[in-house]
Formats: structure tokens, C-alpha cells, sequence
């Protein structure tokens, strides 16, 4: 019998299109869920009867009481080569193999280009009114060049956004707690002497961290308070980074300018949440990564990562 393998959130319904299947095809079906399984029961009811899983970014925690439900699971695919919602050590007691795909920075950065120049220059506010018949030429947009960029985190990611920013002629500051003088000399920006410093001086802030304890809520009530009220916060790294509750209440008072957001603790965003009213906010619905180049190589990483384990030597494992 062939082994059964479920795709994750296949929310599009091209995962089996935009790559070629066809090596593992004999010896695999392959299942696309469409709908956003959230809840560990509904989880548990779907994949019992999947040998192999295929997971796209971190919409889907593996804790070790949903591990254990799953005791046909013996390969769990996750798109990328970070995942912070699997439990490794459960997975490993329970014999099941998991292996990463590579990504592309790109889509990310462009991301997060199209958060600042849609707040900075009114872009959702006018095409609403353009083609409702509102008024014509209604805001005033905020100029980029001159202006300060400031970066949290300045990686792979942090890094070309940096570029971009000097190209539009923008002064660039990063900060982060590792962040060297020698990293901030070869991007070419000022590395901020605190994060009290970036925030405060910053015209746009756009975070670019990994997600751990030193950063997880690094962004609450008394750091968005030192913002200027002509200010922009842009996320496209990890929601828990910046807290909720901060956030809701400066664009509730109004006391910046605005936010870019495309990321969320809960994904997908729950119908009632605030953020999908909120004024001065830009939100998109996790669509950094929603590439067809970065599709691409997701699922065909993938298949190439259950070739490999049906073979016995797995690739690109995690852990």
C-alpha cells in the first residue's frame, strides 16, 4: 500500500501543481487540505491515518500531546530551515523524521517594501476612494528620501531591506543585541548606539528578528511609546515580537502615524480582531513568503526530502 502524505494549508491549491510530484507518486498519495486545521482534536481527527506531513511555516504547532496522537506520522516536512512550534525531542522519541526545505529571502523584502510605500504614500486609503467614488487626492504622502530607517535585526533579511533604503536615498540605523560595528560597516548603516536611540529617532521601524525569549514582546507599552507620532512600525518577521495589546492601543490614540503588518499571533486572523479594523493599519494576511519562485522551491525541496527518507538517508533534517 502507498504510503499517505497530507499537505498543510495548501490554502491556494497549488502545491501539487507548482512542483513535480511525480518521483514519489508510486510509492505516495498525496492529499492537499485547503481549510486552516487550527484546533490539536481537528488536527489529530485529519492526520491520524498520514504517514508523512508536509507543514508550511509555522501556521501549525507539533507539540508532543499532538505527536502522540499521530502514531502513523514518520516524516513531518516543514518549509524552511527554522521552525520554532515543533517539539524536536517528542518527534525524536517518537521516531519521526523531520527535515526542512530551503527559502528565499526576497519575497520578505519586498514585503516589506510594499508595507512602507502603501502606508507612506496613502495607497489602500486612495485606491478606496478612487474607485468609490470618494474624493480625489485626499492625503498627503510622507516622503522616504532624507527620512530614517530603522532596522531591528540586521540579517539576511534586515540586510537587503537596508539596500533598498539607502537606494531611496534614506538614512539606515539597525540595531539588535548581537549587532557588530564590522556587520553594520558592510551593509553600509549607522548601528544604533541602544534600541531606546532607533525608536526614538526613526521614521519608519521595520523589525527583521528572529523570534526567541530575549525578543518575544520586545516591543510593548513603553517602547512604542518612544515613537514619533509621524512614525511607521512595519512587521514582516514574527507577531510576537511586537505586543498586541501595545500596538492596538498607539493606533487606537492615534499616537503614530501608522502600522504595516503581516504577521499574527493567530493565523488565520480571527473575524472579531481588532486588527482587521483598527485605523492607520496596513495588514495583510501572512503573504511574505506566498511567492510562486518561493512555492517552487518549498514543495520541491519537499519531494526531495521524501525521496531521500524513502531511501534511508534523509536530507536537510531538523532538530
Amino acid at each position: 500500500m502507498k504510503l499517505r502524505c497530507a499537505v498543510l494549508d495548501d490554502l491556494q491549491g497549488v502545491a501539487t501543481s507548482v512542483a513535480d510530484w511525480s518521483p514519489v507518486l508510486d510509492r505516495v498519495e498525496v492529499v492537499g487540505f485547503a481549510e486552516h486545521l487550527a484546533a490539536e482534536e481537528e488536527l489529530a481527527g485529519a492526520l491520524a491515518e498520514f504517514d508523512i506531513v508536509v507543514t508550511l511555516r509555522e501556521r501549525v504547532p507539533f507539540p508532543a500531546s499532538l505527536l502522540a496522537r499521530l502514531p502513523r506520522l514518520k516524516l513531518l516536512v516543514a518549509s524552511g530551515m527554522r521552525n520554532s512550534v515543533i517539539d524536536y525531542a517528542a518527534a525524536e522519541r517518537q521516531g519521526v523524521t523531520v527535515c526542512g526545505t530551503a527559502s528565499s529571502s526576497t519575497p520578505a523584502v519586498e514585503m516589506t517594501w510594499a508595507l512602507i510605500l502603501g502606508l507612506a504614500r496613502g495607497l489602500v486609503a486612495e485606491n478606496t476612494a478612487l474607485r468609490t467614488g470618494g474624493p480625489w487626492q485626499h492625503t498627503l504622502g510622507a516622503d522616504l528620501h532624507g527620512r530614517r530607517l530603522g532596522l531591528l535585526g540586521l540579517g539576511k533579511i534586515g540586510g537587503r531591506v537596508a539596500q533598498v533604503g539607502l537606494a531611496f536615498g534614506m538614512e539606515v540605523l539597525a540595531w539588535s543585541r548581537n549587532l557588530t560595528q564590522e556587520r553594520a560597516d558592510e551593509v553600509g548603516v549607522t548601528r544604533a548606539a541602544s534600541l531606546e536611540q532607533l525608536l526614538s529617532t526613526s521614521d519608519v521601524v521595520s523589525v527583521h528578528l528572529v523570534l526567541s525569549d530575549r525578543t518575544r514582546g520586545l516591543l510593548g507599552d513603553a517602547e512604542l511609546a518612544l515613537l514619533k507620532p509621524t512614525a511607521y512600525l512595519v512587521n514582516t518577521s514574527r507577531a510576537a515580537i511586537v505586543d498586541d495589546g501595545a500596538l492596538i492601543d498607539v493606533l487606537r490614540r492615534g499616537t503614530i502615524a501608522g502600522a504595516g503588518l503581516d504577521v499574527f499571533e493567530t493565523e488565520p486572523l480571527p473575524a472579531d480582531h481588532p486588527f482587521r479594523t483598527l485605523p492607520r493599519l496596513l495588514a495583510t494576511p501572512h503573504l511574505g513568503y506566498v511567492t510562486e519562485s518561493n512555492y517552487r522551491r518549498y514543495y520541491g525541496d519537499a519531494v526531495e526530502d521524501i525521496q531521500a527518507f524513502l531511501a534511508g538517508t534523509p536530507i536537510r533534517r531538523l532538530g
